[in-house]
């Protein structure tokens, strides 16, 4: 089998750039410290007498960032990254890091794939803007053709692309309101669609989003996601008690807080994200259809983070409800590897109420990135991305599962749950008794499990996530990698699970 598509970037041809003045030409990272290793010296940028760039160390540039940058964007550490190939990534000062974390699920490709940064180098030198509004320009055309076939229904045949997750809701929200003429929405607890006001307002995982920055987008109801935290219930409930349980809550907001008539779309990740890596299951997606159907609701599928892939199908709707129709299907983060384009597909009918003009944006559909875009879906329509994913995903959940079934570390797990490649590991926690299932009456778990995990990994340098209000550690590695990166990974994972197990 070829590996031009699962294969990280390992070379590409550099680019050699002239300076207009050698003699005062100025590094990014100063060669003179004594951790520079060969590799950041690799990374100098050569600038010109006009515009020079101080000579600065790499512990100097991050103390900069940390000055300038702002207050209100968190970091794991305070690197400063210079490169990234395939599953690594390269610090100014010579550390080499294992990336499970893939830019929070956008370069499902790995880092710099030949293929998708080939087909951008490419669009550069022939177009890289032309506002969406003005024109059709060939890439975003030749996007749309290689995303029809991967729709996960036949009546999605209707595009609009942006730049961001937050802002392909945004879109979705406005082609909603246009279309049923009604304003009101209905999300579920523990969501993430993005940050932005009409986006944040339909965020229901952490109040950090938009705390201090109300009033938000009226009109939204949160309803129960049928996820055992959600509900107060154990980890043991049924899938079909869950699913009751919400469908209860949600037939109680359409009776005591919103008439149906009102409102214009239902909005569901049908796996969660933010919430904790939670897959909706089966049954609730169907008793949603059947909800905005009854009610003439739009349903609104959100596979920014889940598609592409990403649980081992294009879309995770298409392994959960195969014959299941989405109204508006919302995506990005995977769809050009890292390039910044997000969209929408619809079909006609509603897409077809919508005012000429009302849809646009200065950077949306980008050139270069709907190139970038084609090149991701040749990758994917490979087939090799699927296959992968199911074999790596397997020795993923093998390990994690055997954790929490392990008679050293079982004490500490709650939950272990995900699709293909995004996964999640819920840890138990004193202060939330449905973690404590199954555990001996006056058993006592350590503290803050999730974060003294997290951070013997990255000591280790094996980058991961923490991920919702709960004490959940996910797993999103690009779709591409290999066995003994992943067997790397989940060593060091059970070392620091083991380690806090150890220490109590």
């Amino acid at each position: 089998m070829s590996r031009i598509f699962t294969s990280s970037l390992r070379t590409l041809p550099r680019v050699t750039i002239k300076p207009i003045s050698t003699t005062s030409a100025k590094a990014f990272i100063s060669s003179s410290s004594s951790t520079n290793s060969a590799l950041a010296q690799e990374q100098q940028q050569i600038q010109s007498d006009d515009m020079p760039i101080a000579v600065k160390t790499a512990a100097q540039w991050a103390e900069f960032g940390r000055d300038h940058v702002c207050h209100g964007l968190g970091r794991l550490r305070d690197h400063v990254i210079v490169k990234g190939e395939g599953l690594d990534l390269y610090t100014a000062d010579g550390k080499k890091l294992l990336d499970f974390t893939a830019g929070i699920g956008v370069t499902n490709l790995g880092h710099c794939h030949p293929h998708v940064s080939r087909a951008a180098a490419e669009q550069v030198n022939s177009l890289v803007h032309l506002q969406c509004s003005i024109s059709f320009h060939a890439p975003y055309l030749q996007l749309i053709d290689r995303l029809l076939p991967a729709m996960p229904h036949p009546s999605l045949d209707q595009f609009f692309f942006w730049n961001s997750g937050s802002e392909a809701i945004e879109a979705a929200i406005k082609v909603a309101r246009q279309a049923t003429g009604r304003q009101n929405m209905i999300v579920f607890s523990g969501a993430y669609h993005g940050r932005t006001m009409g986006s944040g307002a339909l965020t229901r995982s952490k109040p950090i989003y938009t705390q201090g920055t109300g009033p938000l987008m009226p009109g939204v109801f949160s309803s129960a996601f049928p996820y055992w935290h959600q509900l107060g219930v154990n980890p043991s409930t049924s899938e079909e008690e869950l699913v009751r349980l919400a469908q209860h809550q949600l037939d109680l907001i359409l009776r005591q807080q919103v008439n149906p008539k009102d409102v214009a779309a239902i909005f569901i990740e049908p796996v969660q994200g933010e919430g904790g890596y939670v897959p909706v299951p089966s049954a609730f997606l169907r008793h949603l259809r059947e909800v905005c159907d009854k009610h003439g609701i739009l349903l609104v599928i959100d596979e920014v983070q889940s598609g592409f892939f990403r649980t081992g199908s294009y879309f995770a709707i298409e392994q959960i409800v195969p014959e299941l129709r989405p109204d508006i299907l919302v995506f990005a983060k995977g769809v050009a590897n890292g390039f910044p384009i997000s969209g929408i597909a619809s079909n006609k009918e509603i897409m077809g109420k919508l005012d000429v003009g009302s849809m646009g944006g200065t950077y949306s559909g980008n050139a270069v990135a709907c190139a970038a875009g084609v090149a991701a879906q040749e990758v994917y329509q490979s087939g090799e991305i699927a296959q992968n994913v199911e074999v790596r995903s397997k020795q993923l959940f093998n390990v994690l599962n055997g954790l929490a079934r392990g008679e050293k570390t079982k004490h500490l797990i709650s939950d272990v749950r995900g699709m293909g490649l995004m996964a999640a590991v819920e840890f138990r926690n004193n202060s939330d008794k449905c973690t404590l299932e199954g555990l001996p009456e006056g058993s006592s778990v350590p503290k803050n499990i999730g974060k003294r995990v997290q951070e013997y990994c990255l000591n280790k340098d094996l980058m991961v996530l923490t991920t919702s209000a709960f004490d959940t550690i996910r797993f999103i590695p690009a779709l591409t990698v290999n066995e003994e990166e992943m067997d790397r990974a989940m060593k060091i994972f059970t070392e620091a699970v083991e380690l806090v197990a150890r220490e109590g």
